[in-house]
């Protein structure tokens, strides 16, 4: 690999605490989860599903978009230094990568306009479910991640109860 990270990773404090990785991943999740849904409730109101105004359901919950994202952008990259040869290697970690980043610029570029202007309803509809289908997409390759490690051999140079007490 071209990219190799040169510092000791049993300096970590992720990986020398036996609460502090599993809390931060709780803590990512729980933002990721926050993101996700408040973008999923948009796009059942673009779709048709549920009681709800796209538009109104957009402003309404916009704030706890950005915050979950916020969150889960800042936890993410700690997570991703606790073993970061690992994660490179891994390749449902560049797939997730590679899927967020489509997910967050479809979001704020093409998603967030059509929700705020009088689209055609078929419009609406194929731009939800490109939605979902990206936030989806990103959750699958995180959920593939300990898979890819386990079963696909990319190891963690770093067991992370080799330095718990």
């Amino acid at each position: 690999m071209f990219l190799q990270f040169t510092y000791d990773v049993t300096k970590n404090p992720l990986n020398n605490n036996e609460w502090s990785f599993p809390l931060l991943e709780i803590i990512h999740i729980a933002a990721f989860t926050l993101s996700i849904g408040t973008i999923a409730i948009v796009d059942f109101g673009l779709i048709g599903w549920g009681k709800h105004d796209a538009a109104k359901a957009l402003k309404e919950t916009s704030t706890l978009t950005l915050i979950g994202q916020a969150i889960m952008l800042i936890s993410g990259p700690l997570i991703f230094s606790s073993d970061p040869n690992m994660y490179l290697r891994n390749g449902s970690f560049k797939f997730k990568m590679v899927a967020l980043l489509i997910a967050i610029i479809y979001n704020y570029k093409i998603h967030r306009k059509v929700v705020l202007s009088s689209a055609d309803p078929g419009v609406n509809k194929a731009v939800s479910l490109i939605s979902l289908a990206l936030w989806i997409s990103v959750v699958f390759a995180a959920f593939s991640l300990p898979l890819a490690e386990r079963f696909l051999g990319v190891e963690s140079c770093l067991s992370r109860t080799q330095f718990r007490a």
